[in-house]
């Protein structure tokens, strides 16, 4: 049997992702380690919003910030400010900004928050006087982005958009994917990776071997401690990125 890449992302990227990785010639199995569930809207929030205008770079850490920040920008500005940089960790981001008209920048290299501080544009940004900074995100992370921008005298301030919980049901999915031979998983985040190690019970010690391709250092030190023993580590998040790790690194038949 043709081993599989567990995909575990939210079913429309997996989708997407599958899609292209069958074109290739790649199997694939699509199971989400973590369900998204949208914050209510704070009257904070609402102020964040309102004051858009007096911000000089918005920046969504991911396609569901994207997503869920357009859905709230379009409540009160049926008309974007001007003057305002976008920007976006990796070209998936941007390009859910720039389908909305946004002309968002992203990375060229690399999907972290040392790649994105690293555009061009940052270095006009950071030398500007009363520097104020949007951050589009999950509850909680991304905060050595923070760090950074406020070190160069910037304020920051987060649009918390949804939060992140394990998938329903997920020891019993994980066990559906086993049977379906997955013997590789791309997981994206240090929260994702956890909810498979505690929802892997017993059967970790044997899960842990698979190959896991991951998005960057962080996550792949978080791996290793875990005791994964196989682990890429993909240049980014993004389709393309992930397409590139699992050609460069395929999985095998058993006794090949």
């Amino acid at each position: 049997m043709t081993p599989a890449v567990l995909l575990t992302r939210q079913a429309a990227d997996n989708q997407r992702l599958a899609a292209k990785l069958d074109a290739l010639g790649i199997k694939s199995y699509c199971m989400p380690l973590l369900q998204i569930r949208p914050e209510e809207e704070s009257s904070e929030q609402r102020s964040l919003l309102l004051d858009l205008d007096r911000y000089q770079a918005v920046i969504a850490v991911s396609p569901v910030a994207a997503r869920l920040g357009l859905e709230r920008l379009d409540r009160y500005w049926p008309q974007v400010p001007v003057g305002i940089d976008w920007f976006a960790v990796g070209e998936t981001t941007a390009g859910i900004l720039r389908d909305a008209d946004l002309p968002a920048q992203a990375p060229q290299e690399g999907q972290n928050s040392e790649a994105l501080l690293a555009v061009p544009r940052w270095q006009a940004l950071l030398a500007t006087s009363h520097l104020r900074v949007m951050i589009w995100r999950g509850v909680g992370g991304r905060e050595h982005l923070a760090s950074r921008i406020e070190a160069a005298g910037g304020k920051v301030d987060y649009l918390e958009l949804y939060r992140r919980l394990p998938a329903d049901d997920l020891p019993q999915s994980i066990a559906a994917a086993c049977q379906a031979d997955v013997r590789g998983i791309v997981v994206l985040s240090v929260q994702a990776l956890e909810y498979w190690r505690s929802s892997a019970g017993k059967e970790w010690l044997q899960q842990r071997l698979w190959r896991c391709w991951v998005p960057g250092k962080r996550v792949a030190e978080r791996a290793a401690e875990l005791g994964c023993e196989d682990i890429i580590m993909c240049s980014g998040a993004d389709d393309e990125a992930l397409i590139a790790a699992i050609m460069a690194h395929p999985l095998t038949a058993q006794g090949e």
